[in-house]
């Protein structure tokens, strides 16, 4: 068993491990705690497969007492532990490179209540993201922030990673809809964070916990906004010869005034691999990106803002653009975007897939530096992405059975994140950093800015036990 002092693990007695286990037992049951080796292992990673971490047993909680009966008992034994929603994370966030205990949020699944007037929701954070919407277009609302991983990923961890999404561009990631927290802090005390009202006196405390990365504390409830669903929406597919012109016809929408709900793109060898999965729209072999852009609102103009769309994309010379015709094809349509990083598994053994953020008006070089880059590790690179707010998902394909492609893969993701810091952009839009991009960090703050930010983590979790070693270089 391993226990943190000031950020470095420890030996802690097979009796002091055994009397802890006892004691979390006695809040929680024995069925809710799991030690098992081969149980264990299941939490050995997250969405990312290259950084994992074994944990010293997992603890699953039925409500909130219990979170903070049980890290009461951790704190008040120095163990470290980190809170965990379903896993889907895309930066070793919600691993334990240092031992210790997984609280497992899984079982905080109260139901969503909806409040129609504020108009608002309450959620416990082991809710889905899918499932909250679910909840809210029952009631004419929806709530924004839709990663790809939606009907998976839970709200507690939205709110740990700041999560985004297709439609961030319009809408904003989730600290924009976020009104107020339950929490308990590392050392188990339970606090009440912002409320239903827009804009409480006082310091932010709420937008200080969003994107902590579970650094802080775990979240037990969250008080999201909703947003009224809109009357209408038009779904415009274009393809291009390559990422340039897909590029430049973002650039021009907007340039336009147009402020779309989502713009995404893929190149080539992401269209090859969803095409080979169960959403196929049927790309032709010569087109080299596709641009999903969607408008949504009131109905009066919005054919108009589509037409203006399909003007823009013929103007850049598009092989092919055309509007949705029903709510089948649009759902296909963003089915084939929205499963893409699964579909690289129709292409590679295995994928490292990297979240850099460059000014959107840079994306034809930043691209090109990454073909530069692929050809220099000798790693095939396919490009899904965010292209209305520049955020990259490039998906570095490798075989982790061929010595030392996983290795070339990370150090072709940090050359990667190296050329979005230099553009003037961050090294990560939505993913976090996790243990992935610790180190990158140093690319964007100076040490006395790191120092700062580890002063304020140390004011929330004085002894270091909340998720250890993420975020912060060590």
């Amino acid at each position: 068993m391993a226990k943190a002092v000031e950020g470095r693990a420890v030996s802690a007695t097979q009796r002091e491990w055994a009397a802890v286990v006892q004691a979390i037992v006695a809040i929680v049951g024995s069925d809710a705690v799991v030690t098992a080796l081969t149980h264990r292992l299941v939490y050995q990673w997250d969405g990312n497969t290259v950084f994992g971490g074994l944990p010293q047993a997992v603890i699953l909680p039925r409500d909130v007492d219990q979170v903070e009966q049980v890290i009461r008992i951790l704190s008040d034994h120095r163990i470290p532990w980190l809170a965990r929603g379903s896993g889907t994370g895309l930066s070793g966030g919600a691993v334990a490179i240092q031992g210790g205990v997984i609280v497992d949020l899984a079982r905080l699944r109260g139901p969503v209540q909806i409040d129609a007037i504020g108009p608002l929701a309450r959620v416990a954070p082991g809710v889905t993201n899918l499932e909250l919407n679910r909840a809210a277009a029952a009631r004419g609302y929806f709530y924004a922030p839709d990663p790809s991983s939606q009907v998976a990923c839970t709200i507690g961890g939205n709110v740990a990673e700041n999560s985004g999404g297709s439609h961030c561009l319009k809408y904003g990631v989730t600290v924009n809809h976020l009104l107020g927290l339950e929490v308990v802090t590392a050392s188990g005390q339970r606090l009440s964070l912002g409320g239903a009202a827009p804009d409480l006196p006082g310091y932010d405390l709420t937008g200080f916990f969003v994107g902590s990365e579970g650094t802080l504390g775990v979240v037990t409830e969250a008080t999201v906004h909703l947003v009224k669903q809109p009357q209408a929406v038009r779904t415009v597919l274009a393809l291009f010869d390559g990422p340039e012109q897909a590029s430049q016809t973002v650039s021009d929408v907007i340039a336009a005034g147009m402020l779309p709900a989502a713009m995404e793109m893929m190149d080539r060898l992401a269209m090859d691999g969803v095409e080979l999965g169960p959403y196929r729209v049927g790309y032709p072999s010569q087109t080299g990106a596709v641009l999903l852009i969607e408008v949504d609102g009131i109905e009066a103009g919005l054919p108009e803002q589509a037409e203006h769309i399909v003007a823009i994309a013929q103007h850049n010379g598009v092989q092919e653009v055309r509007v949705a015709q029903d709510e089948r094809e649009r759902a296909l349509w963003w089915q084939n975007r929205k499963t893409a990083f699964g579909a690289m598994g129709n292409l590679s053994p295995n994928y490292y897939v990297q979240d850099g953020v460059i000014p959107r008006s840079r994306l034809p070089q930043v691209l090109q530096q990454i073909e530069s880059i692929s050809h220099e590790f000798g790693l095939r690179i396919a490009n899904v992405f965010h292209a209305g707010d520049g955020n990259l998902h490039p998906l570095i394909l490798f075989d982790d059975h061929q010595k030392g492609q996983r290795e070339k893969a990370i150090q072709a993701g940090s050359a990667i994140l190296h050329i979005c810091v230099e553009e003037g952009g961050s090294i990560t839009g939505e993913h976090g950093v996790g243990i992935e991009k610790r180190e990158e960090m140093r690319w964007m703050y100076s040490d006395e800015e790191l120092a700062f930010q580890g002063e304020l983590r140390r004011v929330w979790d004085p002894q270091g036990l909340a998720n250890p070693g993420k975020v912060l270089p060590t």
